[in-house]
């Protein structure tokens, strides 16, 4: 050790630090560094490490044109359903397991497609309101981009979202959690468009279709589209992707996701459900006593821990971790998440990130020292409504294997010694 001027001990590595600083490098060892010879200077040492993106010329700007990710984050993508008869029918999953925060970036958000994404010039396209209107309108992109708009941020879950764990739970969470995602959304009120046309008394239902080959059709609630529902353009601040229904998309929070009927082209307003497809075929559950659950609206109260995740490994040995996941609910805000690292035999107060917004993911996280031990982990969600997240023999006691539909329980992770995370579930774990 040396004394500086001061009387302050400098180290050998701060002295080497110093050093090499002053001929615009920095001396730190690790993997990723290149032991490069540093160009000598009078009275200085003759090398040190560089790192290799020091020593050459960077990227000009706007280069791509549009932003896009790191080369070396080239496999945060989404995972495409390869299970499905066609891909024209057929979704693709969110990487929870990388993310971060509780927003996802446009690229990541999932996908429900009925017949294939159509490609649709705004300039020729237009939504209809008729029915059970005083004036029966029709109003270009133009015209909906006069009109007030907002923007707001909600989750949007495919009502299918972790079916798979009502009988073969999946080992991965983009396959058992992945039909999720939030972004902040940007449109117009429905109501304001339905004030426009004028809603006869009698008028208590609404008929939402899509442009798309499928002419996805759902009946909506007068309440609801009179309430928060949206007619969104835009999507995280640029205008929606076609895959998420550019150029305008019909948003209701917290209701299950294809009733957020995407290219959306006209709104009927009639008296009674409207009994399509899509809500007597699917989108039903049957009951274990041989009845359908019909016009199941609202995702309950739900949470995963997203990091560590069944699917991954937990690197680097024990020690010192940050357990992080998702918690949200179609029924307003989240109140608090619970975190177990044993089993269940306790449970400790997670840390939830602000601002909590009412239809929106909320991320939550717990610092746990892992011993390297066997452990299962698992959240539990509270919303603001007082619902519990129930637990899996809970919610298969109360609607049965068969509902397919709004899958909202506990889902607990088996960490093994070597830190291979799986879904307690899963075949196998």
């Amino acid at each position: 050790m040396t004394k500086s001027r001061n009387g302050t001990a400098i180290d050998g590595y701060r002295r080497q630090f110093l050093k090499t600083a002053a001929l615009g490098g920095v001396a730190l060892g690790g993997a990723g560094l290149l032991a490069a010879k540093a160009p000598a200077a009078e009275g200085t040492e003759a090398s040190s490490l560089i790192p290799p993106p020091m020593l050459v010329q960077g990227k000009p700007v706007a280069s791509p044109p549009y932003g896009a990710p790191s080369e070396f984050e080239r496999n945060v993508v989404r995972l495409a359903n390869d299970r499905t008869p066609t891909p024209f029918s057929s979704w693709s999953f969110t990487p929870l397991q990388d993310l971060h925060g509780s927003i996802t970036p446009n690229g990541l958000f999932y996908e429900r497609n009925h017949n294939g994404v159509p490609a649709i010039n705004p300039d020729h396209h237009g939504i209809l309101i008729h029915g059970l209107v005083e004036r029966p309108l029709l109003f270009s992109m133009d015209d909906l981009m006069k009109f007030p708009s907002i923007s707001r941020i909600y989750f949007l879950e495919c009502s299918g979202n972790s079916s798979s764990e009502f009988t073969k739970p999946s080992a991965d969470i983009r396959w058992s959690h992945g039909l999720l995602s939030c972004a902040e959304w940007t449109g117009v009120p429905l109501a304001a468009l339905l004030q426009e046309a004028g809603i006869r008394p009698e008028g208590k239902w609404i008929l939402a279709e899509g442009a798309d080959a499928a002419a996805m059709t759902r009946s909506i609630p007068i309440e609801k589209a009179m309430d928060d529902a949206l007619i969104a353009f835009a999507q995280n601040g640029e205008r929606l992707r076609a895959e998420q229904g550019y150029p305008v998309r019909l948003l209701l929070p917290g209701y299950e996701g294809n009733m957020s009927v995407k290219w959306l082209r006209r709104l009927k307003v009639g008296n009674a459900p409207f009994m399509t497809r899509e809500e007597t075929s699917k989108y039903t559950g049957l009951l274990p006593d041989g009845h359908s659950s019909q016009f199941n609206f609202v995702m309950e109260a739900k949470s995963v821990i997203t990091r560590p995740a069944a699917g991954g490994t937990i690197s680097g040995g024990p020690g010192l971790i940050q357990i992080s996941g998702l918690a949200w609910s179609g029924s307003g805000k989240i109140k608090q998440v619970d975190v177990t690292v044993d089993g269940g035999r306790s449970w400790h107060l997670a840390t939830l990130d602000v601002p909590i917004l009412s239809k929106a993911l909320t991320r939550f996280r717990m610092p746990w020292r892992w011993d390297g031990s066997p452990a299962i982990i698992a959240s539990r969600v509270t919303d603001e409504s007082g619902y519990v997240q129930p637990t899996r023999e809970a919610l298969l006691a109360a609607r049965g294997p068969q509902f397919h539909y709004h899958y909202n329980a506990i889902a607990p992770w088996k960490i093994d010694a070597g830190g291979k995370v799986t879904n307690v579930y899963a075949a196998g774990a």
